[in-house]
């Protein structure tokens, strides 16, 4: 309606403008001249349009291009249609093992482990322990040749030596440290059906089954040229020298039916346990005397000990009373357990190793103290309790059970008697040796260990959900590795299914890698427990893996092996800078 009303109006105001002077000329100069007067509905022409849209253009084209529009403009590109990859097809198994093997590369571990057990070892060369390389460190996981087949009673190594124990009790060294023109490991001390092994600067503490001790030292020419005890021969009632100098390391009065069940060595002094729970200490070099009060009896010095040979063991008579079941030794301190979860620690604290806060006017303690583990729980109505402890370099090392209870005032409390299994640290941690992913120059209050805290499991056979403790703790002098007690599986056998497979613990690493000891590849230290690649990568190659997989240990399994049934499981040894895995019983 409107726009029928509005074109005879403008055919009339034209009309109109057509009779005055100027005509319709007139009234278009009006219409631009002035933009205050009154408008004209007039149908403008397309030329006019035209010539306006042009002008629009150019006016805002200037604008844009004054603000920095991109001075071209490109045509959207199509992208071009994705290209669907498809898994390759995993190579067609000729049996049930070989489908196992396919499929995990947990099961061909524990199969390596068993078909071929031997020894692994990277970390510093300077002593050639990795006798066949000439490098300075290995960097990743390296099999020693003399040990392919070969099972083991007990393995340690030092930066310039190594010493392990075969399977039939002979003492085996090798390093720069024992003798620079040997290379491969040599036979030592035979007969004496060794057990377990310790190691200090320069000498080698050893168990035999029988609770003998034996100090022997490390350098061949020492073993040569020293004092070589008399022993019984093959022949009755004849008595000959021994091959090699050794001193023997026993208490002097231990009680009828007692004998020594454990040992352990720092730098200067070695611990002794008995089967009764008694402990004694000793110097286990020849270089120092123990002056850090590392061995527990006060006032005991080089001038002030008993006459007597200088490492004749001493009993800690502090702990009397006290039914010790684990012995530990750093480099300068130790720490004991008895059967009610206590520790007891003593030696050097200059770094807070053990585990009271560094007093500077008393650095050492010379007399075992109880450790206050209550304090780490306390407000948490949980009643915590030491099932095992580790020390090595400036480090200590607690896995505590904590039990949940029921809080004063608590209406209804839930998990009442639940386990947390804990693992706390202290000492040294600007190598990153204390595995809370801090950098602390010294700890003197223990730390929890998160990634190794708290950890919990469903368990198929119990039903029930479970806490992951650690079942081993290797230290080094700076580096660490923990040996998880996850549930893990080697039954498959030939009559399971060929999905069956094995798969071993866990294992973590942390701490200084100068050496390239945590086995990584890489030289940064790691302050966070991490996993590393399996020992045998080429083997995970060989099927067909492409992903990395992480290095689980075979734990302990009674197999045939070169006919005979044997109890075998592989282990970690932390040492001085240089790390090792082996197959033992």
């Amino acid at each position: 309606m409107i726009a029928s009303k509005a074109i005879p109006r403008c055919i009339s105001i034209a009309q109109r403008a057509s009779q005055r002077p100027g005509g319709p000329g007139l009234l278009q100069k009006r219409r631009f001249r002035s933009a205050n007067r009154s408008r004209v509905a007039v149908r403008s022409s397309p030329k006019s349009r035209t010539a306006g849209l042009l002008l629009s253009l150019t006016v805002g084209g200037g604008f844009l291009y004054a603000l920095g529009y991109p001075r071209s403009l490109h045509a959207e590109v199509i992208p071009a249609p994705a290209e669907v990859k498809f898994e390759e097809p995993r190579r067609k198994a000729s049996s049930r093992e070989e489908n196992r093997e396919l499929i995990s590369s947990q099961h061909l571990q524990v199969k390596k482990s068993w078909e071929n057990p031997g020894v692994y070892c990277w970390g510093s060369n300077s002593g050639k322990l990795i006798y066949d390389s000439d490098e300075p460190n290995i960097k990743l996981p390296r099999r020693l040749p003399f040990f392919d087949g070969q099972l083991l009673r007990d393995l340690k190594l030092d930066r310039s030596f190594g010493a392990a124990i075969t399977e039939n009790g002979d003492l085996l060294q090798w390093g720069t440290g024992y003798s620079a023109s040997i290379l491969e490991p040599t036979p030592t001390l035979r007969g004496k059906d060794l057990v377990k092994l310790a190691i200090s600067r320069d000498r080698i503490i050893a168990l035999s089954s029988g609770g003998q001790v034996y100090s022997i030292p490390v350098s061949q020419v020492d073993q040569i040229e020293g004092q070589k005890p008399s022993e019984n021969s093959w022949i009755p009632f004849w008595k000959g020298r021994s091959k090699i100098s050794y001193r023997k390391v026993n208490p002097s009065d231990l009680a009828w039916g007692e004998k020594i069940s454990d040992i352990s060595s720092g730098l200067e002094h070695c611990l002794l346990l008995t089967s009764k729970g008694r402990v004694f200490s000793a110097a286990s070099g020849t270089e120092d005397f123990p002056t850090k009060g590392q061995l527990g009896i006060p006032g005991l010095t080089w001038t002030t000990r008993p006459e007597g040979a200088y490492d004749q063991p001493h009993e800690i008579s502090t702990l009397r009373g006290f039914e010790i079941v684990k012995i530990v030794a750093g480099d300068y301190h130790s720490l004991v357990v008895d059967n009610q979860g206590r520790v007891f620690a003593f030696g050097d604290n200059s770094l807070g190793q053990l585990g009271f806060d560094y007093n500077p006017e008393t650095p050492t303690v010379d007399a075992p103290s109880l450790l206050a583990i209550d304090r780490l729980y306390k407000g948490t109505n949980m009643v915590p309790r030491v099932t095992d402890v580790a020390a090595g370099g400036v480090n200590s090392f607690f896995t505590i059970d904590a039990t949940r209870v029921a809080g004063q005032g608590e209406e209804d409390p839930q998990g009442i008697g639940r386990i947390t299994a804990d693992t706390w640290s202290c000492g040294q941690g600007i190598w990153g040796g204390l595995g809370n992913g801090r950098w602390t120059h010294v700890q003197g209050t223990p730390t929890k260990i998160k990634a190794l805290s708290g950890l919990f499991e469903y368990d198929e056979v119990k039903n029930a959900v479970v806490p992951i403790r650690l079942a081993h703790l290797s230290v080094g002098s700076t580096h660490i590795s923990a040996v998880m007690s996850n549930i893990s599986h080697v039954g498959a056998n030939d009559r399971s299914s060929e999905h069956d497979t094995n798969w071993g613990a866990d294992v973590l690493w942390w701490g200084g890698n100068e050496y390239y000891q945590l086995g990584t590849g890489k030289r940064n230290n790691v302050s966070n427990p991490v996993y590393i690649a399996p020992l045998d990568v080429e083997a995970d190659k060989e099927k067909g893996r492409r992903e990395e997989h992480r290095f689980q240990i075979t734990p302990r399994k009674k197999i045939r092996f070169n006919g005979r049934s044997v109890s075998v499981e592989q282990r970690v040894e932390c040492g001085r800078g240089v790390t090792a895995v082996y197959s033992g019983t």
